[in-house]
């Protein structure tokens, strides 16, 4: 069995705060309605009698014999008062509605510890009516006790008292067990979901769950968009929005991969996931523009053959991309290198869906071609395929300086995002850090600093989650499929260090670009 981590579980109740407001008041609500309008009030009474002496016996006092006596025959006459012979003399008496057996269900008889007593309680939707069948019930039984036994033993001292408020009136005791069980049920509910979610969330200890050092932390930003999704420029928030809390994440984690890396250095990075929908090509577009606003040359490359979107964030056309460069001379590629409107930006989108993507991205072209665009800009980031079925970003991690697995909080299931990384680290992948992607203000330590004060033009804007779902759409024809060539000798690529000291990125200003023609 797994240990819980009760620090981790009641960061997780927080998310069941509101769920347990709406059901304690639902719950409230539910009782008060039960107990005000649709519980019966019913009124209780009760008379009390005494196991007393016979008066016809000669010897005037009462010996222990006959007090023991008397204690045993309560319990007797305890079942002979709810006798047929008795209810039914009270009913045609009262003229009552009643059935005897319906009226035992009304009628309780208690004999109290260690007396000669029995207590003859009786409950009814009407008051006067519960003391009327109270009072008529002993008097019957005294007198079919006499007429049987031919002892007169059984001596009414308390008459029933007419009740004044209803018994079953309990709403403060039954308002209190509401909300008792309210709590407690969406508790229990909030432990069953947290103990069987195998989802990776962010924690203030997850390097050491995941062991992987943790890159960054993306926040899921509370800024609106004009709604136009996926595919669209407004996933650009370092370039629209620079002071939004998804750029200053953006921002400090470009600063964190500059600081781990002083002495070595780095020119080219692969970002990846282990699923599709985890938001990496939205990560590696804004981190790209954050690199440029950096005053360095960037290129961004859409190695998902397959199913790559770059081309629709930056609204470039796909008419000639990786795909095509990989089947032409690579010494052309700067014909297939679109300029954005963001200066010190280019983009090499995906180009056509080839039959053979894995290949293409092992060969020998492409290496060569990695090595030309390293000579002509400072950072390259590719924008790899998710790593669960496929092997493109696995071949592209041993081509690169730094990798970056993005993940969603909470999305990603612990044993994916563990194959993913021992499948990058049997190729000696240099693992850059996990980039926790969709973090809540809440659960990121640094919630007091992102995003406090937005910009007037951004305050009433808000980001809709990014999501690299399959997208079909028509596709430009393909290349003729180059010879496959001789596969390149790997390579033993060095091995990062286990952790590294994340840094905060101070503020890029905003900056007006003219468009480039």
């Amino acid at each position: 069995m797994e240990e819980i981590d009760l620090k981790d579980f009641l960061g997780y109740l927080k998310k069941f705060i509101i769920p347990t407001i709406i059901v304690t008041i639902l719950a409230l609500g539910g009782t008060y309605i039960f107990d005000t309008q649709l519980k019966t009030p019913m009124y209780s009474t009760y008379t009390k009698v005494l196991l007393a002496q016979d008066n016809d016996n000669s010897n005037s006092s009462a010996t222990l014999n006959d007090v023991n006596v008397n204690q045993k025959l309560a319990t007797t006459y305890s079942e002979f008062v709810k006798s047929r012979l008795v209810l039914q003399q009270v009913i045609d008496s009262l003229h009552l509605e009643y059935s005897a057996d319906d009226l035992a269900k009304n009628i309780t008889v208690t004999n109290i510890t260690d007396t000669q007593v029995l207590k003859i309680t009786v409950s009814d939707t009407s008051a006067e009516n519960a003391q009327r069948i109270a009072d008529k019930t002993t008097e019957v039984f005294a007198k079919e006790i006499t007429e049987l036994t031919g002892i007169d033993n059984v001596r009414p001292y308390e008459v029933a008292q007419l009740p004044g408020e209803p018994s079953n009136d309990t709403l403060k005791r039954d308002l209190l067990i509401a909300v008792v069980v309210a709590i407690f049920g969406v508790v229990a509910i909030a432990f069953i979901i947290f103990y069987f979610d195998d989802t990776v969330k962010y924690s203030e200890d997850l390097e050491r769950k995941i062991n992987l050092p943790i890159a960054g932390k993306v926040i899921k930003s509370d800024i609106k968009t004009n709604q136009r999704g996926r595919g669209s420029t407004d996933e650009l928030m370092v370039e629209k929005y620079p002071k939004s809390a998804v750029s200053e994440s953006i921002k400090a984690l470009r600063t964190n991969l500059q600081f781990s890396s002083v002495d070595n250095g780095f020119k080219t990075i692969l970002v990846t996931s282990s699923l599709a929908g985890e938001g990496k090509s939205f990560v590696s577009s804004n981190l790209a523009i954050s690199f440029a606003q950096n005053n360095k040359k960037v290129l961004i490359v859409d190695c998902d053959l397959r199913k790559g979107r770059l081309h629709k964030i930056f609204q470039l056309p796909n008419t000639l991309g990786l795909s095509h460069l990989l089947a032409d001379d690579i010494l052309k590629y700067t014909r297939y290198i679109q300029r954005t409107q963001i200066p010190n930006l280019s983009v090499m989108t995906r180009g056509a869906y080839p039959p053979n993507p894995s290949e293409l991205l092992d060969s020998r072209k492409n290496s060569a071609l990695i090595t030309k665009l390293k000579e002509r800009f400072d950072i390259i980031i590719f924008d790899g395929a998710p790593c669960n079925g496929v092997t493109d970003s696995i071949i592209m991690s041993t081509l690169v300086d730094e990798v970056l697995i993005v993940t969603r909080d909470a999305h990603t299931p612990k044993n994916v995002l563990q194959s993913t990384k021992e499948s990058l680290e049997k190729v000696n992948a240099p693992i850059a850090g996990v980039v926790m992607n969709g973090v809540t203000k809440k659960t990121a330590s640094y919630y007091g600093y992102y995003g406090e004060k937005e910009s007037h033009e951004t305050a009433h804007i808000q980001t809709p989650i990014i999501q690299d779902e399959p997208e079909i759409e028509p596709e430009p024809k393909i290349l003729t499929e180059p010879a496959k060539a001789p596969a390149r000798p790997k390579e033993t690529m060095r091995t990062r260090p286990a952790s590294r000291t994340s840094h905060t990125a101070a503020t890029t200003p905003t900056k007006k670009y003219t468009k480039i023609q």
